[in-house]
């Protein structure tokens, strides 16, 4: 089946500071992955199969996932599901859901079901401790979903304790900012897929694009209506950002949909969690490694 090119697969290698990180979890080791759009179309298996290789090579102590797992149907996650199966890290695989894995709010059939079946623990407005006491993972439902409720969450937990929110769409970090987010971890954009030199991801042009082009070439895919992901906020469509006081990761994802890559590959990140120095308002740091992909081009 054809697939949109997607390019050649990037690791990339972050260090983030976390105020009040206790010394056990000093250089603790975060994979992330996202946006699969696994549906036999917007991501080959053979991408799939390097991304967990690389997952796995950085020998992670926990494994997150930030939704998307498929499309428009559910059923493809029944064959995606077994295959995450093999991705090991030393505390376990823990997902949020992303905008594709609901249907008008309600999350699609044997999305949650499929994955845990994998032993992905998937936390929809919860929280869990895979790295102890120390430090809490959140897991929230996705913006436009019926399930975002970060109140129900993180309103119950101490000031004192750091926390890791995994939410979809990055532009939750405007909300979030009411409450302390130690390191938020999004997809949703896939990093805009078409970065133009010295401007950035297309995308964000995309509302003056569609103004100047002609009806005889709406057809395109950035100038279809709803072709773009809502996304209020490009400016965080990839990468590191600091949101008030808050911290958030954008991975760019696997999936890919027309026109395809460019200038933008697919994403899996490995995170380095370091302790803050007070006063400390740097960003995160990218190891000499971070344009290097360990995996050969899919395609």
């Amino acid at each position: 089946m054809l697939q949109p090119r997607t390019g050649r697969l990037k690791v990339e290698h972050i260090t983030v500071a976390i105020a009040d990180l206790a010394p056990a979890l000093v250089g603790t080791r975060i994979v992330q992955l996202s946006d699969f759009h696994y549906d036999g179309l917007r991501l080959s298996d053979r991408l799939l199969e390097q991304a967990i290789a690389a997952a796995n090579a950085a020998e992670p102590d926990l494994i997150v996932l930030t939704g998307d797992f498929v499309t428009y149907e559910s059923a493809p996650v029944q064959v995606l599901a077994p295959r995450l199966r093999s991705l090991r890290s030393r505390t376990g695989v823990f997902a949020s859901l992303g905008n594709h894995d609901y249907w008008h709010g309600v999350i699609k059939p044997f999305i949650a079901e499929s994955l845990a079946e994998a032993g992905i623990h998937v936390l929809r407005n919860q929280v869990a401790y895979p790295l102890g006491e120390a430090i809490a993972l959140v897991g929230l439902g996705d913006l436009r979903s019926r399930e975002f409720r970060p109140e129900a969450v993180l309103d119950t937990l101490p000031p004192t304790t750091p926390r890791l929110v995994l939410s979809h769409n990055p532009d939750t970090a405007e909300t979030l900012q009411q409450w302390r987010v130690d390191l938020q971890l999004a997809g949703h954009t896939h990093g805009g897929q078409v970065i133009l030199p010295g401007l950035g991801a297309l995308p964000a042009y995309v509302p003056f694009l569609r103004r100047i082009t002609p009806p005889c070439l709406s057809w395109l895919p950035y100038m279809k209506r709803g072709g773009v992901a809502g996304v209020r906020h490009w400016e965080w469509g990839h990468g590191f950002h600091r949101i008030g006081q808050n911290q958030l990761y954008v991975n760019r994802g696997l999936g890919t949909y027309l026109p395809g890559r460019l200038g933008c590959p697919p994403e899996v990140t490995v995170l380095t969690l370091v302790p803050a120095v007070p006063g400390d308002n740097a960003p995160a740091k990218k190891s000499p490694r971070s344009f290097r992909g360990l995996a050969r081009p899919s395609n």
